[in-house]
Order: C-alpha cells, then sequence, then structure tokens
C-alpha cells in the first residue's frame, strides 16, 4: 500500500483513532473504582465534619461505621420510604416535583452528646454549586454543627462558606420559632442585623452577598421539605 496514498492515511488515522478510543477507556475503567471511593470518603468526612468530627481520609471509614448508627430516607410528610441515605443524588432529587422528593437522613450517636440527625443541602451561588450538611439535635431544631463547600465560589468572599469561622455560627441556632413555625436561618448582612433575631440568623460574608443569600435560599427551601419529620422527632 502507498504510505503516501489517501487510504493509506485514512486507514492508520482510524487505527490510531481505535487505539487511543480503547486506551482512555481502560484507563476510565481503571480509574472508576477509585474516584467512586475518594467521592465516598469526601462524603463521610463532611458528614462526620457537620458533627464537629474532623478525620484524616485513612480514618474516615472506621470513624464513620462508628458514629453513623443509622440512615434513611423519608419524604416531605416525614415518612420513611426505600431508599439508601447515602446513595441519593440530591441534584437528581431537586429536578422532581418536591412531594417526589427522597430526603437522605443520617443518625448519629454521640454518647453524652446524644443523638444527632444529619440533613444534607444543596443550592446555588454565585459561580455555580454550594452544598453542606447540618446535624441537629434531639428537639429537632437547635443545630448542632454545619459544613458548607463549593464548586467555584470566588476565593476570600463567596468561598468563606467552607470555613470554620463562617460555619461556626450556626451551632445553637434554631430553624423553629417558639410558636413552633419553622423560620429557616436568616444570613443577614450587616444592614440587615437590626432586623434580625439572633437565635435564628447569622453574619453574612463579607464581599460575598450572593453566595450568601444562595446559601440562605438554600436552607429554607431544603429544610422546609423537613419540617413534617423534624416535628416528629421532637
Amino acid at each position: 500500500m502507498d504510505k503516501n496514498g489517501n487510504a493509506y492515511t485514512f486507514i492508520y488515522a482510524s487505527v490510531m483513532v481505535v487505539l487511543v478510543a480503547a486506551v482512555l477507556s481502560f484507563a476510565a475503567m481503571k480509574l472508576k473504582a477509585p474516584q467512586q471511593e475518594n467521592v465516598k470518603i469526601e462524603k463521610q468526612q463532611s458528614i462526620l465534619k457537620s458533627l464537629n468530627i474532623e478525620v484524616s481520609a485513612d480514618k474516615a471509614e472506621q470513624v464513620y461505621k462508628k458514629t453513623i448508627t443509622d440512615s434513611y430516607v423519608v419524604n416531605t410528610k416525614g415518612e420513611q420510604i426505600k431508599g439508601d441515605a447515602f446513595t441519593v443524588n440530591l441534584k437528581e432529587e431537586h429536578a422532581k416535583p418536591a412531594d417526589e422528593q427522597k430526603l437522605p437522613v443520617y443518625v448519629a450517636d454521640l454518647g453524652d452528646q446524644g443523638k444527632k440527625y444529619i440533613i444534607p443541602v444543596r443550592g446555588t451561588g454565585l459561580w455555580g454549586p454550594i452544598w453542606g450538611y447540618l446535624a441537629f439535635d434531639s428537639d429537632g431544631s437547635t443545630i448542632f454543627g454545619a459544613t458548607f463547600d463549593d464548586e467555584g465560589e470566588t476565593p476570600g468572599l463567596g468561598a468563606q462558606i467552607a470555613t470554620e469561622g463562617f460555619q461556626k455560627q450556626f451551632a445553637g441556632k434554631s430553624i423553629f420559632n417558639s410558636e413552633g413555625k419553622f423560620v429557616s436561618i436568616f444570613v443577614a448582612k450587616s444592614s440587615e442585623k437590626g432586623k434580625a433575631n439572633p437565635k435564628h440568623s447569622v453574619d453574612a460574608i463579607s464581599g460575598g452577598t450572593i453566595t450568601s443569600k444562595g446559601l440562605q435560599k438554600m436552607l429554607q427551601v431544603d429544610l422546609s421539605k423537613y419540617t413534617e419529620f423534624f416535628k416528629k422527632i421532637r
């Protein structure tokens, strides 16, 4: 075959495309399991962090199994339904009508500190998705701890939702008022502090208004779906 001919060039290019595709496919298959394991460990670390437990990746699964005593899925009526809490994809659930969504719940036993309920949340910041976990006391209202993360918020501004200083504000805050009405958590700018009840509010990020309000909306929307569940455990 003439190596300078069009036929040779076409066959050579076709063979190379097939070979490259095969190599990439093989690499993707080999990497899939480690990637899934890393995602699982990171999720376990985040759930534990909402309980104020920081662990390294190599200890995450061990501590998670010891601390998280139960997990299940509920609906907006607070009823347990079929499903695996750990594998629920909130992005996919948010695309469904609220009454069809699966709502994950994780239960932790912290010994002298009692039983805690961990709830995942997901929303939108300035540049992309934001998410997190909130741990609640057994009264179904008081936040024990919180952790948040983001995909691409501005470093030094919106990305501060992932900092310990911002997250610590949530401990001790309540999502129900004294009359039992769901009020969520208000993320207050400095100009709004006068009208913000300190029991139900935290300080917004300076210079990160859109991210702060995105987080506030995330909490309002996602936690409201659990109101019946919270009432049942109170």
